[in-house]
């Protein structure tokens, strides 16, 4: 058993799928440098050094046999986090290169396949749940700011969603689980990182809020007060569509 070790990156986990047939390697794992310590210690252990050249290769290789579309799924799958993600992406591509033309994705008979297809649906349901959930507040600049803490990292493939639909502001969105945020200045949309000592300042802004959010807050909350019918409360159906792990975030739950 030979292990690749990345370094977390989409491109190192493209680079390690090259180098899995470059160096025909029979039985293989793919794992991130953070999960590293947690597999067998005697296994062979080749350390990947991203090569963003190999990982083209392989991208554009596995759009010719899956489509673009089959493509996001793999990204899909490597998002989600789980540790497996790599093998279950290794899985898919040998079955590519075998069926040459064969949408080897629907393949739900296949039990990689199927675990592939399992978590597509949980990432989807995600996305549309930060779509959903976001809410942004007014910051003293001008800047439109929102905090997320989803199951998975799907803000990398989720954001162009606010970009359409709020082109005409700037606005930010930070993921305090995994620190790091896009921000949008009316024109392009950029990645960041917290620096050490602001993550508490992004994670409780109020002191930076405007005074019309500050308003808005308030207005909102007692709105939503006044028309919630006590007799007619359902919890569950309630928590069903809202669940209570995005309420900290949510305006309406101050």
């Amino acid at each position: 058993m030979t292990t690749l070790v990345y370094d977390g990156s989409f491109e190192g986990l493209m680079t390690a799928v090259f180098e899995v047939f470059e160096y025909r390697y029979g039985v293989a794992r793919i794992i991130g440098e953070e999960n590293h310590q947690h597999h067998a210690f005697f296994d062979e252990v080749h350390h990947v050094s991203t090569d963003n050249s190999k990982a083209d290769r392989v991208i554009k290789k596995l759009e010719t046999g899956l489509g673009r579309s089959g493509v996001r799924q793999l990204l899909l799958v490597y998002l989600s986090e789980r540790q497996d993600a790599g093998d279950l992406i290794l899985a898919a591509v040998r079955q590519s290169v075998k069926n040459p033309g064969a949408d080897i994705l629907q393949n739900f008979g296949d039990s990689d396949i199927m675990e592939i297809a399992k978590i597509c649906k949980s990432m989807s349901r995600e996305i549309h749940r930060l779509h959903a959930f976001v809410r942004f507040e007014e910051l003293e600049d001008g800047m439109f700011f929102a905090k997320v803490e989803p199951d998975f990292n799907v803000l990398p493939v989720g954001f162009r969603f606010f970009k359409d639909r709020y082109a005409d502001q700037k606005w930010m969105i930070y993921d305090l689980k995994r620190q790091f945020g896009i921000m949008y200045d009316l024109k392009d949309t950029t990645f960041f990182y917290s620096e050490a000592g602001q993550l508490d300042r992004l994670r409780n802004p109020d002191d930076l809020y405007s005074e019309r959010e500050r308003n808005y807050q308030k207005l909102w909350q007692r709105y939503f007060t006044k028309t919630n019918i006590t007799e007619r409360k359902n919890m569950k159906l309630h928590t069903q569509h809202v669940p209570k792990r995005y309420w900290k975030y949510l305006t309406e739950k101050g």
